[in-house]
């Protein structure tokens, strides 16, 4: 039963080693055969990453001196969101970007890795490190670096150049963030505390920084790329991480309606949590997550990120909860995303569900379908802590309409 307060999607903000916006992605999970995987294998050896592909950033962020002052995850992010309001039909809406909620997951910003290195190679050499660690904080980082990477500095500069001006917060917390991020935005339109909000992430990954951090947990994959579920200890820990920007129009199902706007898809139900995964306790919470997931013609896009032991027991609890249920576990397609990685999640099962898509696997080990799901889950388990699940459904309508991106 429709009631004002739904939340809907009205835009899609997607850049991925497939391809930038709607289009390419569309294309993918329409395809009718596994995408070919972009990776990159050489220039961070021995770990492959899912690379950007190649963007005109001026399609986004018209002035020079704003793409000069920020790095590849901030433009990434700035970019995406200037694609969703493209796509949602209010990029040229001041009135409605004027009003717009904003909220934002976002990591660290980017490092000077030169004195990164630098601190490193002299902490060999010294027992001091800490007057060491002082001392090269003062002499060697520009003070501009600290101002132009702030995390909240994604949303600063989506509000400058995209003019989206109402509301504005931002979540850190690794993949929780984005969770957090699309958890309270779809709690405020249900609500009524907000009728309109772009939320979403963005990860550059292409980063020796993120790789190292994901690396000091033994995490990282090594070596050639494999397919997502059959990632094992001995090739690395599994994940695979992918330069992605997703971020989402939601809106109301009354303001949406109201201005005539593509409905995508209806979010139904969206929820996370974080506890001890031991004895059980991951599977209860997922358990919980997912009461309002429907069984039948339902599709399965698990944002499992590859670690190899967790990745196994999601799937482990998808046959059990959702024996019939096709899961695509999109990492494998176009690595994994961090904070970006919900969002991404939702933005793909919206495509594939406006499409009517019948979706090929991302992985040989995964089943193929005979029919297009009237329904979507999107999990996403945070490789270190967090759990999240949202449900959608296709939106009815007469007649098909053609993507506008």
């Amino acid at each position: 039963m429709k009631a004002a307060n739904d939340v809907v999607i009205t835009g899609v903000g997607i850049v991925t080693s497939q391809g930038v916006g709607v289009a390419p992605h569309v294309a993918m999970l329409t395809a009718g055969e596994p995408p070919a995987v972009v990776v990159e294998t050489e220039r961070f050896a021995p770990y492959p990453v899912h690379p950007l592909p190649a963007i005109d950033w001026s399609a986004q962020i018209a002035k020079r001196g704003d793409q000069r002052q920020m790095e590849n995850w901030q433009r990434l992010g700035v970019f995406s969101a200037g694609l969703a309001l493209d796509d949602a039909g209010l990029k040229d809406d001041a009135e409605a970007c004027g009003t717009m909620d904003m909220i934002v997951a976002a990591g660290g910003g980017e490092r000077d890795i030169a004195v990164d290195s630098l601190i490193v190679d002299e902490g060999l050499k010294r027992n001091d490190r800490e007057h060491l660690l002082n001392e090269k904080l003062t002499t060697e980082l520009r003070p501009t670096l600290f101002l132009a990477q702030l995390s909240n500095l994604m949303a600063g500069n989506i509000s400058i150049v995209h003019k989206v001006t109402g509301s504005s917060r931002t979540f850190m917390g690794e993949e929780a963030a984005g969770i957090s991020a699309v958890e309270t935005a779809f709690a405020r339109i249900k609500a009524g505390q907000s009728s309109h909000t772009l939320v979403g992430g963005a990860l550059s990954a292409e980063r020796l920084d993120i790789i190292l951090l994901v690396e000091a947990l033994q995490a990282h994959a090594t070596g050639p790329w494999h397919p997502l579920w059959s990632r094992a200890d001995g090739e690395g820990g599994g994940i695979i991480l992918g330069s992605v920007g997703a971020f989402l129009v939601l809106e109301s199902r009354e303001h949406a309606e109201g201005r005539g706007a593509r409905i995508y898809a209806t979010i139904d139900a969206v929820g996370g949590d974080r506890g001890q995964r031991d004895g059980g306790g991951l599977e209860r919470r997922l358990d919980r997550l997912s009461e309002a997931a429907p069984g039948a013609e339902t599709i399965v896009f698990s944002g499992a990120s590859g670690l190899a032991g967790l990745a196994a027991q999601e799937r482990t609890w998808l046959q059990t909860r959702f024996p019939d249920a096709p899961v695509r576990g999109y990492s494998g397609a176009v690595g994994h995303g961090i904070e970006a990685q919900f969002p991404l999640g939702l933005a793909l099962a919206a495509l594939a569900l406006d499409a009517g898509a019948v979706v090929p696997p991302f992985d040989p080990s995964e089943p193929s379908m005979t029919r297009a799901p009237k329904h979507a889950i999107v999990t996403t388990l945070g490789h270190g802590r967090g759990e999240g699940i949202a449900v959608l459904t296709a939106h009815a309508r007469a007649g098909a309409e053609e993507h506008s991106s």
